[in-house]
């Protein structure tokens, strides 16, 4: 059974994109190929600035939904040390 996760990534204007895979190097690498989200092409390069696992595909889903409703601000504190 594949593993999920909850991701974030922060676009070169400095805005965020979250989504969920099973992989995440390969989905970053196809964001900043720009075959990714739509949001995230004229925004490239991408970087991965936070994951987190999921127990499954609907666990995934709905926390990235939870996460998509947070403000920016609440997004950033998820990923600053």
């Amino acid at each position: 059974m594949a593993e999920w996760y909850v991701y974030i990534l922060q676009c070169a204007d400095r805005t965020l994109y979250t989504g969920v895979t099973t992989d995440i190097t390969a989905r970053v690498v196809t964001h900043n190929a720009g075959k990714g989200a739509k949001y995230t092409r004229g925004r490239l390069p991408a970087v991965l600035v936070y994951q987190e696992k999921a127990s499954d595909r609907g666990a995934a889903l709905r926390r990235e939904h939870a996460i998509k409703q947070m403000r920016a601000e609440k997004k950033r504190q998820l990923f600053r040390v």
